[in-house]
């Protein structure tokens, strides 16, 4: 039985109650509140978002995931300066991924309270100095603490970039806009390994790897004069204070996953992370009690359940899983594979990935007007797409790998895959947030992102892992194509699911 909504988004849906139209999706109609374009204190004009606003805000939401990726090619490189070993180039990637994720939807709240456009101008520059810390890293150690730091500016600075679009933009407008974020963060996370080789390659000024995160820094201070310039503030005119218990079982939960599968195979599985996996499904459902308990009672916990009442949450975020954990291992393996079994250099590896960035755009410009036709199946067709695409990748690698396959015989998966994730995930994310009421923007958007987050991080735990433990005995070849294999199991797990969207989209 769906959990009952929280005061909040119940008193909206009894002032303003809306029908929403979904047909095929069941028997019933949705109701949901008509969230406003923005919250505005009374005899002002609503905020509303430019052009050049929103041009800003997608800067801000795709300099974290790019970093997300970017120093994938440049590993074998800070392995070499820094001697670093494999445990921590594993810590370089997932002290990042890890503290980003779990203060994801901690940054959600607080711009929902102290005001967004605040939050985002203080988490763009925390960014930029924490790239800077990262490029001027003596030693590993340093750079692992730089990447932790930076992991939290990212997840202060992010979850503000669509609560923003969500809270100054409404109907036609806020579609596009939200159809733009997921077309770049898909692009993000692909144009990162590839900027990341020609970084890497370019070795600007004797900087080497280190230009992959000193590139930020200019960009983020561009970023800072465009912000004060054109974002608008907005923030809940309910603002609640941060739910301490949740804030920490969240943490607890996110780090006792994360942690030891992220670290386990390079660390020998000591017996730290069998006790850290352990621990966490009973933190995982004292967190849940914790937040029902809160929601049950009046409160607003740090993750209210009742959100998930909500039709796009339930239906539209599990979806955000599967596609998440096979699309963060896949661009972790691809780099590893690429670069240790063929000896691709970084610009070649990140060269592998132009196709499918491109098809990603064009897909992705596509979609908001094939969702208007399609709704859920749009989804659904993204993802036969993509499954399509790794089976042919598949082929090419298990035929020419041995042969010393070229970036032409991928060329055509590649493009294939691209489309297909570039149908998916910008109608995902405007799916999972169509009914969030404005005023907990920020909320919506830190759990979604959050999901999203965590997701591509254990794709790179489980899915890396998995490659990494396979590699040395059955050969690079073989272990990529089992990986390929488990990827295409998500692609199946994603589209079947989406037959329960709904055929129309609001």
């Amino acid at each position: 039985m769906e959990a009952p909504l929280s005061a909040d988004i119940r008193s909206r849906a009894e002032v303003r109650p809306r029908v929403i139209r979904v047909g095929g999706a069941g028997p019933e109609p949705a109701v949901r509140a008509a969230a406003p374009a923005a919250q505005a204190p009374p005899g002002q004009a609503p905020p509303v978002l430019s052009a050049l606003g929103l041009f800003t805000v997608l800067v801000g939401a795709a300099l974290p995931l790019i970093d997300f990726f970017i120093v994938n090619v440049a590993l074998p490189a800070i392995d070499t300066d820094l001697h670093a070993g494999p445990a921590l180039l594993e810590l370089v990637v997932a002290g990042y991924g890890v503290a980003y994720a779990v203060l994801l939807v901690l940054g959600g709240r607080l711009g929902d309270s102290f005001g967004r456009r605040r939050l985002f101008l203080a988490g763009m520059a925390a960014f930029g100095l924490t790239s800077l810390a990262c490029g001027l890293a003596p030693n590993p150690w340093l750079l692992v603490g730089a990447r932790v730091a930076q992991g939290a500016a990212a997840a202060l600075m992010l979850p503000q970039v669509l609560a923003t679009i969500h809270s100054s933009t409404a109907g036609h407008r806020r579609a596009k806009a939200l159809s733009l974020y997921g077309a770049t963060a898909g692009l993000s996370m692909v144009a990162g390994q590839i900027l990341g080789g020609v970084l890497v390659a370019a070795d600007i000024a004797g900087s080497g790897w280190r230009s992959v995160f000193l590139v930020n820094v200019p960009v983020a201070a561009v970023g800072l004069v465009l912000a004060l310039r054109s974002v608008p503030e907005t923030r809940s005119d309910r603002p609640a204070p941060v739910d301490r218990p949740g804030t920490l079982l969240l943490a607890v939960s996110l780090v006792t996953l994360l942690a030891p599968l992220t670290e386990g195979r390079a660390a020998g599985w000591p017996a730290w992370t069998w006790l850290s996996l352990g621990v966490f499904p009973f933190a995982a459902l004292a967190f849940f009690l914790v937040e029902r308990r809160a929601d049950r009672a009046g409160r607003i916990p740090l993750v209210p359940p009742s959100l998930f009442a909500l039709s796009g949450m339930r239906r539209a975020l599990p979806l955000l899983v599967p596609f998440s954990i096979g699309f963060g291992g896949f661009m972790f393996v691809i780099a590893v594979a690429l670069q240790q079994g063929l000896r691709y250099g970084p610009v070649e590896a990140g060269a592998t990935l132009v196709p499918m960035a491109v098809a990603f755009f064009i897909a992705s410009l596509a979609g908001p007007r094939l969702v208007g036709r399609y709704g859920g199946r749009v989804i659904t067709g993204g993802g036969v797409l993509q499954g399509v695409g790794i089976v042919v990748l598949a082929l090419a690698v298990a035929r020419t790998w041995d042969s010393g396959m070229t970036v032409w015989a991928l060329l055509p998966g590649m493009a294939i895959a691209g489309f297909g994730q570039g149908l998916q995930m910008p109608v995902l994310f405007r799916m999972v947030l169509a009914d969030v009421p404005g005023e907990r923007a920020g909320v919506g958007s830190g759990v979604m992102v959050t999901t999203q987050q965590s997701s591509l991080a254990l794709g790179v735990a489980t899915l890396g892992t998995l490659f990494l433990s396979l590699a040395p005995g059955h050969g690079t070849r073989d272990a990529l194509v089992v990986v390929l294999v488990v990827q295409l199991a998500a692609v199946a797990v994603t589209a079947l699911a989406s037959l329960r969207l709904p055929r129309h989209v609001a």
